[in-house]
């Protein structure tokens, strides 16, 4: 075998053998053995972004950044952040909540079936039907305490990551939204009235408020922390830091963008980009991927890329494949507007 294939693991030689053995370490991001100890709820539990709290201790934003950031603060507006792939869209929200100690980010990602919804609360009403017919079959009925009591109804709610973010507190929090350009045509617009009011109802708990102790539910959070909810309704006290977050692959109403705060971010320089390596990967591999990240950067400027890609890229070729290394990181990074 010659010094360039030593690497490979699958040799396609149609002979078992024992190279699986030989497998490295796979990289942060795509790590699936930790995803339990890492919940410290700094935002470390991401591993498809990885090391988020390490990215926010070494970011570094530009002066129109850091004003459009604060703007958004004083205002209590929306921060709606548009740019490419790896430009630090993810990272600025991290970045707020570790310097200004407002805990870990929540995150609502967009697919093209999100709805406001999703984002608000969800109501399990499958189960709460199971556990009644199940309490009803032992012969406990529906007094107080059993499943299909009243006073257990918040047992089977759930609060998504923007209702977490509008529960009344003194400090803000910080709420992720990211990829809107995702969604379809209706969730920006219905976005709107709970942004601008801070505040959403729970009908299946106002229906029966009268009939709860203090009128009070407990609820569950994004965090999966329990909370009392009054009278059906959630009202913020501190508007939460929202940041929107746009490929810029499509526009939005004029409405949305009247009530954000709108920062455009440029293509990443080289010491961003070699901030995002390091803070993934470690210094050591920055310090040899940098003529990567040159590389990179040069091609980006006629085609469109993702820092993904380069993470990828950088990776493999320093831990496994350093022989052909030019050539195997060319087959990595390729263009993502490339006709198909």
């Amino acid at each position: 075998m010659t010094e360039s294939s030593e690497w490979l693991i699958y040799r396609g030689a149609g002979e078992p053998h024992d190279g699986i053995d030989r497998l490295p370490d796979p990289p942060p991001w795509r790590d699936f053995t930790s995803r339990d100890s890492a919940r410290t709820g700094d935002g470390s539990e991401d591993r498809r972004l990885g090391a988020h709290r390490h990215l926010a201790e070494l970011h570094r934003p530009g002066a129109e950044e850091l004003e459009m950031i604060n703007a958004a603060l004083y205002l209590r507006r929306p921060l709606l952040v548009t740019g490419s792939p790896g430009a630090g869209k993810s990272t600025l929200a991290h970045s707020v909540a570790y310097e200004l100690g407002l805990g870990n980010v929540l995150r609502w990602s967009i697919v093209s079936r999100s709805a406001l919804q999703d984002g608000l609360y969800h109501y399990d009403a499958i189960a709460r039907l199971q556990d009644v017919q199940i309490a009803a079959q032992g012969g406990f009925g529906s007094a107080a305490g059993t499943p299909g009591a009243v006073e257990g109804i918040g047992s089977y709610i759930r609060l998504g990551p923007l209702g977490t973010a509008l529960l009344p507190s003194d400090t803000p929090r910080v709420l992720l939204i990211d990829e809107l350009d995702k969604s379809d045509i209706d969730l920006p617009n219905d976005l709107l009235n709970v942004l601008e009011e801070g505040e959403f109802a729970i009908p299946e708990l106002e229906r029966v408020a009268d009939r709860l102790p203090d009128g009070e539910a407990e609820v569950l959070t994004a965090d999966g922390v329990k909370v009392p909810v009054r009278d059906g309704r959630v009202r913020c006290r501190a508007f939460p830091f929202v940041v929107l977050t746009s490929n810029g692959e499509r526009d939005f109403p004029a409405p949305l963008m009247r009530r954000c705060i709108h920062l455009e971010l440029g293509r990443p320089d080289h010491n961003r980009l070699a901030t995002f390596v390091r803070a993934h990967l470690g210094d050591e591999a920055a310090r040899a991927g940098d003529d990567l990240v040159t590389r990179f950067l040069e091609r980006s400027r006629s085609e469109l890329l993702a820092a993904d890609q380069l993470l990828n890229a950088i990776y493999l070729t320093d831990a496994a494949a350093a022989p052909g290394r030019d050539r195997l990181a060319d087959l990595l990074i390729q263009r993502l507007d490339r006709p198909r």
